[in-house]
């Protein structure tokens, strides 16, 4: 946000466009109680794109956290990067309004009065001065009066003198009638010239008071503003303060006790990292103490303990320096319909895409990108009520789809099979989380998340389908959730998604069906609708409602919102039946998710600051990890020729890889053994008691292998040098 002058704001807000481009960053200028808006600041001096006056407008804040729209003769539905960017923004054009009004009622009454100081002050300095010309002039009126009255009482004193002599009483009577009528002139001036004065007195007492106002106004709107900005700073102190507390500490306890073993001080360390993460949108926070959540993590179970234990010493101690940035993406021009034409009513995974439709992540790294939020998981593990706790992991259900929107289409690549994903995110969010491809043919990738109280895993395959017009991806795997303390356990299954105009046009993704989260512990029950997009339909794109139902069928929790935006969320006070329609009474709406908006990373594909966090090197991970894909690599290196030639040869490997293992199982069967068939090395396929088919778990052996730093189970999948270089 910049201000060019000091009548001037300017800063970059995100608009609303249409339905299938959305929200775009535009310039916005606000001057002279105009408010213009431009592409980008170097359009400022060219003509603008469009203009509202401020004067004859409406300013509007929705109840959609960071929206606001401003209407007049044209209606901009803005969107702010933050909550205090929109405050700042909302009284911006409140003041800016409120001059202009100000500024045109004052020419109505030749009265210049403007929100600038010194013609603020040049009016004040007219009004004084036309004051001070009533009061002489009502002087003069004074002094005139006072000599015709005494004029007048000497003609009567000498009246009374010479009464007997009449030729000498009607001159003085004479005199005494002219005297009259000018006195009465006089009074007459007197008078008008009082109530000339009354009547400034009271226009400029309703000016000074309209000012005063203003004023008054203006500065109330500058202490909650400075408020809200010292309340950030202190929080931002504080936790700065408590950052450098516990690092001060620990290397105190270093220093004092040089004996103590590593896992000790870990595990402290660990321990005052899970205190809770801000969430400035919920309203009602938990206020679960570090005691309760350390008393939690202690009685969690035996895998959380035995994943502590045995990895908890490889955490840093200090905060870790990530990227923000990768290379920006080159602008490759690529004929599509050559590809495509092809490839109608093929399964998707069977189509030879080259990394030109892809972005710089396996699918891997994409699904862990769903924690994300996992403040929202967080929160619900600290929840009593399992009704309240359901509409958190309805919200974080849904925040998954959120990096789908906007621009971000590119499509992650395909795992080879063997390929593992960790990311081992405790230090900075609290969790850690290990994934793998576990079949190439149906594609099926296993993953395993552990929080602060919850423990997430799932096995996801889909079917896809390439329509020519649209590709249409429907997962087919199931989530499950556990909080280890109450012991609810949810499950669901993602929607479908639909990538449009993958011939002609710019592609767009939409997400739409229906979920179902149950808890199989309370019988809980969230049914989740999205919306699918269309031309013809008056609700707004993206749209996803829900209701939350006990065991019983009753409703308690209504939710509402935007998949790729915003969740709130309310509790159901009653319920009534009205013409056969359902009418909930709420208690207030309250925000449950909202959408972190990341607009300077659009060069870099479009992706979350956590997605371009992912792929960054790291030490001892294993080799399977995605990491160590060269065609990836090369793709975030900006050397897409390179990627496509190594994505030839990885690929040339796994088939090559995949005949040998097909012929040794025919081999197996001539001798009349039981073929060997592949056996993921960190997952195991065993019966889910919750769908009653099969699931692949995790076997806990990763981190242990990890820490041992024994990757000897780990398959070749990735090329050598030999065979890069052929």
């Amino acid at each position: 946000m910049t201000n060019n002058s000091s009548n001037e704001h300017a800063g970059y807000l995100q608009k609303w466009t249409n339905y299938i481009k959305g929200y775009q960053k535009r310039w916005f200028v606000l001057k002279n109680g105009l408010l213009s808006y431009y592409r980008s600041p170097d359009e400022v001096d060219q003509s603008c794109r469009g203009k509202i006056n401020l004067k004859t407008a409406e300013i509007r804040t929705d109840q959609v956290p960071l929206n606001f729209a401003v209407s007049g003769v044209l209606t901009f539905h803005l969107r702010a990067l933050s909550e205090v960017e929109r405050q700042r923004w909302v009284t911006k054009l409140e003041l800016e309004k409120r001059n202009a009004i100000t500024l045109e009622d004052s020419e109505d009454e030749d009265l210049e009065i403007s929100s600038n100081n010194k013609t603020d002050m040049e009016g004040i300095f007219n009004i004084v001065k036309t004051l001070e010309q009533k009061m002489s002039d009502l002087d003069t009126r004074e002094k005139v009066t006072k000599k015709h009255v005494t004029s007048l009482l000497s003609y009567i004193h000498e009246i009374e003198k010479d009464l007997e002599n009449k030729d000498q009483v009607t001159i003085l009577c004479k005199e005494i009638n002219n005297s009259s009528t000018i006195l009465n002139v006089s009074l007459a001036a007197v008078i008008k010239t009082c109530n000339e004065l009354i009547d400034n007195t009271k226009a400029h007492d309703k000016r000074w008071e309209k000012l005063f106002n203003s004023e008054q106004e203006k500065r109330q709107t500058l202490e909650v503003m400075l408020e809200q900005l010292a309340q950030q700073h202190r929080e931002m102190e504080k936790n700065t303060f408590r950052v450098l507390n516990d690092s001060n500490s620990s290397r105190q306890k270093n220093k004092k006790d040089p004996n103590a073993s590593d896992s000790e001080d870990s595990d402290n360390e660990f321990m005052d990292a899970l205190e809770e993460p801000q969430w400035p949108d919920v309203v009602e926070k938990s206020k679960s103490s570090d005691s309760t959540v350390k008393q939690h993590v202690r009685n969690g179970s035996t895998d959380s303990e035995g994943w502590m234990k045995r990895s908890i010493s490889q955490v840093n101690k200090s905060s870790r320096i990530r990227r923000s940035r990768i290379p920006d993406r080159p602008n490759y021009s690529l004929n599509l319909w050559s590809i495509m034409k092809n490839c109608i009513g093929k399964e998707l995974t069977k189509i030879p895409m080259p990394v030109n439709f892809s972005e710089p992540l396996s699918f891997l790294q994409r699904l862990t990108e769903d924690f994300e939020y996992y403040d929202l998981l967080d929160h619900a593990a600290n929840c009593n009520d399992s009704c309240e706790q359901m509409a958190y992991v309805a919200a974080f259900t849904i925040s998954s789809y959120a990096n789908t929107s906007g621009h971000r289409t590119g499509k992650p690549f395909n795992p080879l099979l063997g390929e593992t994903f960790e990311a081992d995110r405790r230090e900075d969010y609290g969790w850690l989380s290990i994934a793998e491809q576990v079949s190439h043919h149906p594609p099926k990738c296993a993953q395993y998340v552990e929080g602060r109280g919850w423990r997430f895993w799932q096995e996801f395959t889909m079917s896809s389908k390439f329509r020519g017009k649209y590709l249409q991806i429907i997962p087919l795997g199931i989530a499950h959730l556990e909080f280890p303390e109450t012991k609810n356990h949810y499950t669901w299954r993602k929607v479908t998604t639909t990538v449009h105009n993958i011939i002609v046009g710019r592609l767009w993704v939409d997400n739409h069906g229906e979920m179902d989260i149950k808890n199989h512990t309370t019988g809980d029950l969230c049914h989740l609708k999205y919306s699918a997009y269309s031309y013809f339909s008056r609700e707004p794109p993206r749209k996803v409602t829900g209701v939350i139902n006990d065991v019983a069928g009753e409703t308690k929790f209504v939710l509402r919102g935007l998949w790729d935006d915003y969740i709130e969320g309310a509790k159901v006070l009653n319920t009534t039946q009205n013409r056969e329609k359902t009418v909930f009474e709420t208690g207030k709406h309250r925000v449950l998710w909202r959408r972190q908006l990341y607009p300077e990373l659009e060069k870099c594909y479009n992706m979350t600051k956590l997605a371009i966090e992912f792929n960054e090197m790291e030490e001892n991970i294993a080799p399977t990890d995605s990491r160590y894909r060269q065609d990836q690599r090369a793709m975030e290196n900006a050397d897409w020729d390179k990627a496509n030639q190594i994505k030839v040869k990885l690929e040339e490997k796994q088939r090559a890889a995949r005949r040998q293992r097909e012929a040794a199982a025919a081999a197996a069967l001539a001798a009349g053994k039981e073929p060997e068939q592949w056996k993921p090395r960190w997952f195991k396929q065993q019966n889910d008691p919750y769908s009653g088919g099969d699931i692949f778990m995790f076997t806990n052996e990763y981190w242990d292998c990890k820490e041992k730093k024994d990757w000897s189970r780990c398959p070749d999948i990735y090329l050598s040098e030999k065979e890069m270089q052929m």
